[in-house]
């Protein structure tokens, strides 16, 4: 078997839940930290610089460019800033695994880059295989880099699929918790607030994430990501409340294979990091006593249309995924200034789809410039709603 266990990392995102939980492994598991980045968080980044003796650190936000590298002027870190140069940063150094931790289509650039050095990545950035999976799959098998899901639902099904032949797969089951809005309706959905929607209940993610998860898109995108990894169509959803079953792959034997734990990170970073081998980790061991009754419905993608939308786009492919995730991104961050409603973002997506005309087989500069232009579209549209 190959060796794919991470020995030089660089993190973008290194300042997020996924980053810094990603820093606390590689200092119980000796892993030495080439490269961070982060988009606005120069404190914490000049500290997690500083404290990992890092030998590049990059700023998404180019306006701090010369703030941070006055900062560290007093060391031998090479400092990067701006979009422009994530390239660069992703593929610095000796690394041979770059972690993809950040939010948004901004991590599609980088992960190309990184597997055209033929690294793992470690993928826990799902809007890149939602706004252009084909491409990347593409670009695995061209140049022969290697993907390793961060999510704890691909994790999970991952390890559902070793030893095992894909052809044997009768269907993908991913798990979700169901979020906060868990049994409402959509008349419950009208005036839930941002704080309402933050409250995560099983889960300690980033901002934007969790608002994916209340919506149920996080579990859309989920669906549509899946579909990238494993080349598995048959792809169904269950919400299990106590998330602690990952997910599960059901074989052409009707025999189900899950892969459980208690709900954290940490688990599937580790796990995306010293594959193929399992080292100890710090967090604890799953009691069973603990959770006598495990729970599964199904999903109501009537009142949670996010879900739906990103199943049919799934189903059409194309660039209809992209403008799904556009549209998206550019929704929540509206709803997290709190200048739209909750079910404003469904209501925003199903515009931008309904209006958007399918463009196949795109470049990477195409996708890029097709990702700008309904991401400007989207925010005309938010700007005379809100």
């Amino acid at each position: 078997m190959i060796d794919l266990k991470t020995k030089i990392i660089n993190i973008l995102g290194s300042t997020g839940s996924i980053g810094t939980q990603t820093l606390e492994i590689c200092k119980e598991r000796n892993i030495k930290v080439n490269g961070i980045s982060a988009n606005n968080n120069i404190d914490l980044l000049e500290k997690q610089a500083r404290e990992f003796n890092v030998k590049f650190c990059h700023i998404n936000n180019s306006e701090l460019l010369s703030k941070l590298k006055a900062r560290l002027s007093d060391t031998d870190i090479k400092v990067l800033g701006g979009e422009d140069a994530l390239c660069e940063f992703a593929t610095s150094g000796d690394a041979d695994t770059l972690l993809t931790s950040v939010v948004g289509s901004v991590g599609l650039k980088p992960t190309v880059a990184g597997l055209k050095n033929k690294m793992k990545i470690a993928l826990a950035n799902k809007e890149t295989l939602v706004a252009a999976g084909e491409l990347v799959y593409k670009a695995k098998e061209e140049y022969g880099g290697e993907i390793i899901p961060v999510d704890s639902e691909h994790g999970a099904i991952f390890q559902a699929l070793l030893g095992n032949d894909k052809k044997d797969v009768k269907r993908l089951i991913l798990t979700a918790s169901g979020g906060p809005f868990f049994g409402m309706k959509r008349k419950d959905l009208i005036n839930v607030t941002k704080k309402d929607a933050l409250k995560h209940p099983n889960w300690d993610m980033g901002a934007k994430i969790t608002i994916d998860s209340a919506t149920l898109m996080n579990k859309g995108f989920e669906v549509i990501e899946a579909r990238w990894l494993f080349d598995i169509l048959d792809i169904d959803v269950v919400i299990h409340r106590e998330s602690v079953i990952h997910s599960m792959v059901e074989y052409k034997d009707n025999s189900i294979i899950a892969q459980m734990g208690v709900p954290s990170m940490k688990l599937p970073i580790q796990f995306a990091l010293t594959y193929p081998k399992r080292e100890e980790c710090s967090v604890e061991s799953l009691s069973f006593l603990k959770y006598p009754n495990l729970s599964f419905y199904e999903p109501d993608i009537d009142t949670f249309g996010c879900l739906k939308l990103a199943l049919l786009c799934m189903k059409e492919g194309g660039s209809m995924p992209l403008c799904l995730n556009a549209a998206n991104e550019i929704a929540v961050s509206y709803f997290l200034k709190d200048k739209i409603k909750f079910l404003d973002i469904e209501k925003t997506v199903e515009k931008m789809l309904s209006s958007h005309t399918v463009r196949r087989n795109l470049s990477l500069e195409e996708t890029i410039q097709l990702d700008k232009e309904i991401k400007i579209k989207t925010t005309e549209f938010l700007e005379d709603l809100a």
